[in-house]
C-alpha cells in the first residue's frame, strides 16, 4: 500500500509539474511580440504550415468528391459583408468590367459535390453549381497574368480574401450560384460566391463583389487577424 502511495504521489507531483512547465511556456508564448497579429512563435509555425501546403499543392491535386446523394442541409456561419440582403441590380466588377449573373451563367456549368471544412473543426458536404474560376478569366480577362495573386471582396468592402494564382485557376475553384440544385441563398452568399475546397472556409467568400488579378499580395480579412494566409490542407 504504502509503494501505491509513494507511486501516486509521484504521479501527482510530475503532472502538476508538467502543467506548471505547459503554462509557464504558453504564457511566455502569448506575450511575445506580435508579428502580423500573432505572437511571433506562433506566427513561425503557421508559416511553416504555409509552406508545407505550398509545396504540396499540384495542379493535378484534387478534393474527394461524393455522390450527390450525400450532400447535407448548408451550415449559415458569419455574415460579414453579407449582413443587409443582396442588391437587385448587383454587378460583378472585373477588369473594367460590370457584369451580370446571366454572363457569368453563360459559362459551362460545373457540378460538383465537395466538403466545406470550417477552420473552426466543423465541415459540410455540399453539391455546388456554377463556372471555373479559369474559365471565368479566359472568358474575361482582356490578358490571363502568368503568375501573382486573385483579389476578391464583397459589394461593401467589409471581406475580402487574396488567393494565389494557382490556387484560384485550379479546376475545382468554381464562381458558384447554385448549392444543392438550388440558387443560392442570400446567408450563403446570393447571387454569387467563391468555392475553393482545397482551402479552408475562410477564403470561401460569400457574395463576390469585385475580383481584381495584382501582382502584390492583397489583403486578406483572417489573415489580418492573425490566421494562415495560404489556409490551405
Amino acid at each position: 500500500m504504502s509503494e501505491i502511495s509513494r507511486l501516486t504521489r509521484r504521479a501527482l507531483l510530475t503532472g502538476t509539474a508538467a502543467a506548471l512547465a505547459g503554462g509557464a511556456l504558453w504564457e511566455w508564448i502569448r506575450t511575445r511580440r506580435q508579428d502580423n497579429g500573432t505572437p511571433w512563435p506562433l506566427r513561425a509555425g503557421l508559416d511553416v504550415d504555409q509552406q508545407l501546403a505550398e509545396d504540396y499543392f499540384r495542379p493535378t491535386l484534387r478534393a474527394p468528391l461524393f455522390p450527390a446523394s450525400a450532400a447535407e442541409p448548408g451550415r449559415t456561419n458569419g455574415d460579414i459583408g453579407i449582413e443587409d440582403d443582396p442588391d437587385p441590380d448587383w454587378r460583378l466588377q472585373f477588369a473594367g468590367q460590370s457584369l451580370r449573373l446571366e454572363e457569368i451563367q453563360s459559362l459551362p456549368k460545373q457540378v460538383m459535390t465537395t466538403e466545406l471544412k470550417c477552420i473552426e473543426g466543423w465541415s459540410r458536404i455540399i453539391q455546388w453549381g456554377g463556372a471555373r474560376f479559369q474559365d471565368f478569366a479566359a472568358r474575361f480577362s482582356p490578358k490571363l497574368p502568368k503568375d501573382g495573386y486573385v483579389a476578391l471582396e464583397t459589394p461593401d468592402g467589409n471581406y475580402y480574401v487574396g488567393l494565389d494564382l494557382a490556387s484560384a485557376m485550379h479546376p475545382q475553384t468554381l464562381l458558384c450560384y447554385e448549392m444543392n440544385g438550388e440558387p443560392l441563398e442570400p446567408e450563403n452568399g446570393a447571387p454569387l460566391r467563391l468555392v475553393i475546397p482545397l482551402k479552408y472556409g475562410i477564403k470561401n467568400l460569400k457574395r463576390i463583389g469585385k475580383i481584381d488579378f495584382t501582382q502584390s499580395r492583397p489583403k486578406d480579412y483572417w489573415a489580418e487577424q492573425g490566421y494562415d494566409y495560404y489556409a490551405g490542407f
